[in-house]
């Protein structure tokens, strides 16, 4: 993996919050919708050298997407789907 680049995260926990609604994090949630892992006062994860796959973006870039798609394209995609996540929060 090229560590030089990682996804740009700003660990506002707001993805954590909805992983519920996602069909791929409904087990990761709790009643609520915010992922069982997450610590709500810091909004860090409990497990972060151990999380699922599909937390980790970079990871799951490298696994499934590098042949589809740029790293910088991917990165983009990610953005903008965190700024609507970010706004539905608010």
């Amino acid at each position: 993996m090229n560590r030089s680049k990682m996804y740009p995260c700003k660990r506002c926990g707001a993805c954590c919050r909805l992983v519920g609604n996602n069909p791929w994090g409904k087990k990761m949630a709790r009643p609520s919708g915010v992922c069982k892992w997450l610590d709500e006062q810091t909004n860090l994860c409990k497990i972060y050298a151990k999380r699922p796959l599909i937390c980790r973006v970079d990871q799951y870039y490298e696994q499934f997407l590098s042949d589809e798609i740029s790293r910088e394209e991917f990165y983009q995609l990610n953005l903008e789907q965190c700024k609507l996540i970010q706004k539905r929060k608010e």
